[in-house]
């Protein structure tokens, strides 16, 4: 479980510190847990499978993928949960943002993700960025 524990920790790009602080407990105890020097408790691991959102049977035994896939609604709430914890950042300046559009705009944007979809952004010496005004009014930018 060490090997996974610390695996997990890299793929949410968290130091020891960050890690234990999300869980509340001890840097100290996160270092044992990696090391092998401690095990964590079923209450600790379910906490970590909880705050993380962590397929179990990966962290216990190494079986299926490293997370629980989101619904829709548990990834919007994942969202504003994060927002809460950094009301500052892009993500909550752009959510904020959009719950200013009106009707029209939201049109503008689903077109954008539509195209943005058939023809992902590239780089090849330089940023290309798919048409998405053809057939759009001119004044809509």
């Amino acid at each position: 479980m060490k090997t996974r524990l610390k695996a997990l920790r890299k793929e949410l790009h968290l130091t020891q510190k960050e890690f234990a602080e999300r869980l509340k407990i001890s840097r100290n105890n996160i270092a044992g847990y990696e090391s092998g020097s401690r095990e964590p408790s079923d209450a600790v691991i379910s906490l970590i499978c909880s705050v993380f959102n962590v397929n179990e049977d990966w962290l216990r035994y190494g079986k299926g993928a490293m997370f629980v896939p989101l619904t829709r609604y548990a990834a919007i709430e994942k969202l504003t949960a994060d927002m809460s914890e950094a009301p500052n950042s892009f993500k909550t300046r752009f959510i904020e943002a959009m719950c200013k559009l009106d009707e029209k705009e939201w049109k503008q944007i689903e077109k954008i993700a539509k195209k943005l979809v058939k023809e992902p952004l590239s780089y090849e010496g330089g940023f290309t960025y798919p048409n998405v005004a053809e057939n759009s009014d001119k004044d809509s930018y």
